[in-house]
């Protein structure tokens, strides 16, 4: 039976019953008990329905009360929301985006159904399903929500590993005695709070370890509950194709096929240090996620690898005299949030776009880390200039990265005074702008450019 995604077909005998719930093993007659996700009371062996309820979202799995680390994903997160705050929209299909020339945020998946998906241009997506509803992103509101659903994952467990505004992954062992319950029936009483106190779905995936979490969380959006255990992992993913496993990009998965490596089973039955002299470190990696071996701990507060801003343009822009100002912006935008978390980096990213969609990225490592706009503006400002040759861009961005702490940040300048007085000149706006306002005081370069980088 084909997977969720087009995946395709698993060579186990696989059942998958009304409830929207998927197991890799049978789990109808499995002699276990599981529970219905909409009532919450045990359910017999075999069911197909709840005998309480009459529900058909059952959930059972031979390994249902052993298994503890969970990734749930917000289903359509962004669409869902605007849905909730607006019933007229409940049957339409909703894309949130950045206007016809940005691109897809969220689809809903009833925009889904006509072939719209997350990062496809916004032309391309409004080609495919006309009638669709376009909704800029409101990104104040997103994160408002996303904290709502963090919080209550907090009072689950503090093991939570947050992946995005939208998803975490969760380790609920040793909760049972907290919650009276094992994980999995801890999870459903979680997805049925959230959509009753938030007002949207989440799809939850159960499992042994973190990358067969991630794996069952995408088998049944929206919605979904969906459990792999540890004994049927390796035969589940052996007809499974390689780019399921996590790190598996384009450019690896063209390097496998070429050596004639296209399902994950193929790779199960090679030895690890020959994969790791064919492929590196990663090849260490490929041996042992195809077997559904990972011991990567679920770790709160992931630390932030980078912090970045970008914007896309309504029209392209070729001057540099034209994306200049809006660099600033953005270059002031990357330095509060760093500032906002007492931290700086090393190495400034510049981002461009061009008019066919291809990215370019440039970076510098400065000679010290930095959380001043001015230093992270003037690193980006010569790479940009340098990629400014005739071509017209769509998007530009600038980010920092190789993090560290505030105070190893931006040490006094003997060489170059004017950078001294530069940085006295921006704490003094910092100091304005904390009493009135984020506009109380600009520079004439941005003047015209709003806070998000766009033209007033």
């Amino acid at each position: 039976m084909p997977l969720a995604g087009g995946r395709g077909k698993s060579i186990l005998h696989r059942r998958r019953n009304e409830t929207g719930t998927r197991s890799v093993l049978p789990t109808q007659n499995s002699g276990v008990e599981g529970f219905c996700r909409d009532c919450l009371v045990p359910s017999r062996p075999g069911a197909w329905r709840c005998a309480s309820c009459g529900s058909p979202r059952l959930v059972a799995h031979p390994e249902l009360d052993r298994l503890s680390i969970a990734h749930v994903d917000c289903d359509a997160f962004y669409a869902s929301i605007e849905k909730r705050d607006d019933p007229s929209l409940r049957d339409v299909p909703v894309i949130v985006g950045g206007g016809k020339r940005g691109v897809v945020s969220t689809a809903c998946y009833l925009a889904r159904i006509h072939g719209v998906r997350s990062a496809m241009p916004m032309f391309k997506a409004l080609a495919a399903c006309p009638q669709a509803v376009v909704i800029k992103p409101n990104m104040e509101k997103y994160v408002k929500v996303g904290r709502q659903v963090r919080q209550l994952m907090l009072e689950l467990t503090p093991l939570v590993e947050p992946v995005s505004i939208d998803e975490a992954f969760l380790d609920l062992s040793g909760t049972d005695r907290l919650h009276h319950a094992a994980p999995a029936l801890t999870l459903a009483r979680f997805a049925k709070r959230v959509e009753d106190e938030i007002g949207i779905s989440i799809s939850v995936g159960l499992a042994p370890n973190k990358f067969l979490a991630k794996i069952a969380s995408d088998f049944e959006k929206p919605r979904g509950f969906s459990v792999i255990g540890a004994v049927e992992a390796r035969t589940f993913l052996a007809a499974q194709p390689v780019t399921l496993i996590w790190g598996v990009g384009k450019a690896l998965a063209a390097e496998l096929e070429r050596d004639g490596i296209r399902r994950i089973g193929q790779l199960q039955s090679m030895d690890e240090t020959a994969l790791m002299k064919r492929y590196g470190v990663m090849g260490q990696r490929l041996a042992r996620l195809s077997r559904g071996e990972d011991d990567r701990r679920v770790t709160p507060d992931r630390e932030a690898k980078s912090v970045s801003a970008e914007v896309t343009f309504d029209d392209d822009i070729a001057a540099f005299a034209r994306l200049e100002p809006i660099l600033r912006r953005l270059s002031e935008k990357v330095s509060a949030r760093l500032k906002k978390a007492g931290i700086g980096g090393r190495t400034v990213t510049v981002k461009l776009k061009t008019q066919d969609f291809k990215t370019v990225t440039r970076n510098r490592k400065l000679s010290d880390p930095s959380q001043l706009a001015d230093r992270i503006f003037r690193a980006g400002r010569d790479l940009v200039e340098r990629e400014c040759d005739g071509r017209a861009f769509r998007l530009i961005g600038i980010g920092v990265a190789d993090l560290v702490p505030a105070e190893a940040c931006d040490p006094a300048d003997l060489v170059d005074e004017g950078a001294g007085r530069r940085a006295k000149a921006e704490r003094a706006m910092d100091a304005v702008r904390a009493r009135f306002g984020g506009e109380a005081v600009e520079l004439g370069l941005i003047f015209g450019i709003d806070r998000r980088g766009r033209d007033r």
